[in-house]
């Protein structure tokens, strides 16, 4: 019988190898997403930024955001230094390290596939917003046309194949997300798309004259 202090360290050693194979980063377009997000819902003061990776979303915020605080599981090269710019680290399937009601924007980007509870996050996202904060949280889409052909054919979402384990383990629907917000009670949810998106059997991606003016856009944003 294993110990349950190994047991835990050795879990806490398999999380910490799969937050690094992602490299602590995320595609351009769904920072180009969540900070259109910010722009048009006018996000200003501190920001906490939930599975922040290299910290890559701090220089690229609006000056109405001067304050940061980023949680993640590592540590990675890169997170920037700045005196505005503060790291704690944090196994994100537990609490978050911070008080409640501490910030006015709390964002969590590709983080939540990665998690064992998806409620247990949003709960966690909320207890650290003021009250009329801002949340925003992105996932894999798995109505995207490439997702929805790779699960007829593989009988798996596109970001969750054997390739992406054990780094992606929780795929959520827009239905679960809206769902979840429902049940926190949260206001004015909507879905967001990056409209950018892989053409199925190539590694070229979706052009914009090939993308419709108007939904669905989610069969072409990954």
């Amino acid at each position: 019988m294993l110990d349950p202090w190994t047991h835990e360290e050795e879990e806490l050693r398999r999380r910490e190898k799969a937050a690094r194979s992602s490299e602590g980063h995320s595609d351009d377009p769904i920072f180009k997403m969540v900070l259109r997000i910010l722009e048009v819902e006018g996000a200003s003061g501190e920001l906490v930024d939930v599975g922040c990776g290299r910290g890559d979303l701090f220089p690229q915020l609006p000056r109405s955001i001067p304050s940061y605080i980023g949680i993640d599981l590592v540590r990675y090269d890169g997170f920037p230094d700045s005196p505005a710019a503060r790291f704690r680290k944090s196994d994100l399937n537990q609490g978050l390290p911070v008080e409640d009601g501490v910030t006015d924007v709390a964002v969590s980007i590709e983080t939540i596939e990665h998690l064992e509870n998806p409620r247990a996050l949003f709960r966690e996202l909320l207890r650290v917003l003021r009250p009329g904060g801002l949340l925003v949280v992105t996932t894999p889409n798995q109505l995207s046309g490439l997702s929805k052909l790779c699960f007829v054919v593989k009988d798996s979402f596109a970001a969750f194949q054997p390739v992406h384990y054990p780094a992606h383990i929780t795929a959520l629907l827009p239905a679960d997300l809206m769902n979840i917000g429902t049940e926190l009670r949260l206001e004015g949810g909507r879905i967001v798309y990056s409209d950018d998106g892989r053409i199925p059997g190539t590694a070229l991606h979706w052009p914009a004259p090939l993308r419709p003016a108007a939904p669905p856009h989610g069969r072409f944003s990954d």
